[in-house]
């Protein structure tokens, strides 16, 4: 499972937004798969959130989320009967999608990065970083790189495929720049540095073993 053979830039601006499954705030998807997949039968979606109002979660039965605050002040929420407060920006969170969550707004609409994954097909891992980092994809994972906050870079080294579906024209050649929610789609395997003064989401995906 890696969500195709090609590096592909993600641009912010090309994104549609939707409305939430139960219709209590507004979702941009930024990629997701199988390919065209709804959000019934993903086996993995990743997605801005913009959240409004107080309000219930939607649920996903089956779904672990890992949830990190972009914009704004922050969310008090209820996982489970369980309190969790939300409130540092760029600290991704981890909860069952499944789970029953209510939202109470802090002070002020927020945006979300939503990492969402079924739990029995796929591994995924979320970190939010700053400065330089090397990243390698291993064959059959996937890379997610999303900007968060200011300016990235992606500056290619090694075993990048590159094509006339790519969306760039040779990714060796020269540094791949993201503005703001800009992201690039990483399939295994290759390796990159990537370099952001401000912040910016690396998201791990993988198939379960006997997948």
């Amino acid at each position: 499972m890696t969500g195709g053979h090609e590096v592909r830039i993600l641009r912010a601006g090309d994104r549609a937004a939707l409305a939430w499954k139960n219709g209590g705030g507004v979702t941009r998807e930024i990629a997701a798969w199988p390919q065209g997949a709804g959000l019934a039968d993903f086996d993995w979606r990743i997605s801005l959130a913009e959240v409004a109002a107080d309000g219930p979660f939607s649920a996903f039965p089956g779904v672990d989320r890992t949830l990190t605050l972009a914009e704004g002040a922050g969310m008090d929420l209820t996982v489970a009967g369980a309190r969790r407060l939300v409130d540092e920006r760029y600290a991704p969170r981890e909860f069952p999608g499944d789970a029953p969550t209510d939202c109470l707004l802090l002070d002020g609409p927020v945006v979300n990065f939503n990492v969402m994954y079924r739990r029995d097909r796929v591994r995924a891992q979320t970190a939010v970083v700053r400065g330089a980092l090397a990243l390698t994809a291993q064959p059959g994972e996937t890379l997610l790189v999303v900007a968060l906050q200011g300016p990235a870079e992606l500056e290619a080294v090694a075993g990048w495929e590159t094509g006339a579906g790519a969306g760039i024209a040779a990714v060796a050649a020269a540094p791949v720049e993201l503005g703001p929610y800009d992201a690039v789609r990483i399939p295994g395997a290759g390796a990159c540095v990537l370099h952001t003064p401000g912040h910016a989401a690396v998201v791990r995906l993988a198939a379960r073993s006997g997948r």
